[in-house]
């Protein structure tokens, strides 16, 4: 469906709005209909009282008299009128609705026996109906009660629309509060868990609220610490590898120095030193999966000055443009390590690197593009895995170990930010880096 909501607690408010609102619907028409059915009872009674009073006086008085009192008994709504002979009944009489029907039964034992005659009429479309109720006197005559029922017993009293709509309101207002606070729980888990995913190191969700709920956050904790331990582990052993693997990289080194052969020699020699970069870098990488560094004010262009700066000492072609004017809270190591990767890659593969900045509000963008022939775009993601390298010739002599893209994109997402690779419309890759404000 169109509308229907795809969170939780939208689908749980509508539900739960809509039951009580469709509950306290059907509460007011039945409250409606007994308040009309009880109103209708009650007027009936009274006429039923005033009828048999205006009869048994009319029949107390002598003939002459009768339509005097008819016409002082006579007001806006409610017209007497004594006839001596048989009344005509109406020529398009209305069917009797139940009101009408329930009062000619009330009114035939209170007349005790007379002849009565009930009618409805409307003279024109539109018109109020009007009540004709005809008694047959004792003698022979007849009384004729001609009554105009006023539209506002058929119609909702206002007072019962105002404390409904209130009602109404206050049961929406509470069914959000009541349905947020229950579904709350869910989206902190939630959020916990997109999280997890950038740093496991987070802290531990809080154990509290339903029994339910304390039993996710506690399996959650529990997850989380066993997924901390496997990666801490994995990540000692490899380091521990790669760090005794200098020891025979080393000696082979000094074997190499003692052959006689100059062209192996040199071979031997470049082999061993691919070798000792790859673990280099291999210790580097896990060194950055267990990095703690906390969070800090660290004013962003001063950062990117200083790197522009040791970039060009370095002999290469880096240029900075934009700035941003307020201090942002970040690992100032670990983003030095990100940016001093992405701009080595560009004038390692792109000749040079151009840095731009950019204030957005709620996040920052740091892009830099080099001036390279780029790569194909089904390739923009894979060279962010691990030891992955373009099949070329440049990736090779570059000496690169696919490591430095992982440690950027790893940095990023531990600063909950975003790191994206495409190919610039003008030529070049451009390497994109999103953080957060907050």
């Amino acid at each position: 469906m169109r509308f229907w909501p795809r969170s939780l607690f939208g689908r749980l408010a509508i539900i739960f709005v809509a039951c009580l609102l469709a509950a306290q619907g059907v509460g007011m028409l039945i409250s409606a209909h007994e308040a009309s059915k009880a109103l209708v009872n009650i007027n009936n009674t009274q006429w039923t009282q005033r009828y048999g009073e205006i009869v048994t006086l009319l029949e107390s008085q002598n003939p002459g008299e009768r339509a005097r009192i008819a016409s002082a008994m006579s007001g806006v709504r409610f017209r007497l009128m004594y006839l001596p002979g048989d009344p005509k009944a109406p020529a398009e009489p209305l069917p009797l609705d139940d009101s009408t029907v329930a009062l000619d039964a009330l009114l035939r034992p209170e007349l005790d026996g007379r002849t009565v005659r009930t009618y409805l009429e409307r003279h024109e479309p539109g018109d109020q109906e009007h009540r004709i109720t005809d008694v047959q006197l004792k003698d022979g005559s007849w009384v004729r009660f001609d009554y105009w029922r006023p539209p506002a017993l058929s119609q909702w009293p206002n007072p019962l629309l105002i404390d409904s709509l209130v009602l109404i309101v206050t049961i929406v207002l509470v069914s959000f509060f009541a349905v947020r606070w229950v579904t709350r729980p869910l989206s902190i888990l939630a959020d916990a868990a997109e999280q997890l995913g950038r740093d496991i190191h987070r802290p531990p969700l809080p154990e509290r609220g339903p029994l339910e709920v304390r039993a996710a956050a506690a399996a959650f904790n529990t997850m989380q610490a066993r997924l901390r331990d496997y990666i801490l582990e994995r990540t000692r052993i490899l380091t521990a590898v790669s760090h005794d693997l200098r020891t025979p990289i080393t000696r082979l080194r000094l074997r190499a120095e003692l052959l006689s052969d100059p062209v192996l020699k040199e071979k031997l020699a470049r082999d061993l030193q691919d070798m000792e970069n790859m673990t280099n870098a291999t210790l580097a990488f896990l060194r950055g999966m267990e990095d703690r560094e906390p969070r800090q004010s660290v004013d962003l262009t001063a950062l990117l000055e200083s790197l522009e700066t040791d970039s060009r000492d370095m002999g290469y072609d880096v240029q900075l443009q934009g700035r941003i004017a307020h201090p942002l809270m970040l690992r100032p190591r670990a983003l030095r390590r990100c940016l001093d990767n992405l701009v080595t890659n560009a004038v390692r593969y792109g000749k040079r690197a151009i840095l731009e900045v950019q204030d957005l509000g709620e996040t920052v963008i740091i892009r830099v593009r080099d001036a390279g022939p780029g790569i194909p775009p089904e390739e923009l993601e894979k060279v962010f895995e691990p030891y992955y390298r373009l099949e070329t010739a440049r990736s090779l002599v570059g000496g690169g170990t696919g490591l430095g893209l992982s440690i950027a994109r790893n940095i990023a997402e531990l600063h909950g930010g975003t790191l994206v690779l495409q190919n610039h419309p003008a030529g070049g890759l451009e390497a994109t880096l999103t953080l957060p404000v907050r």
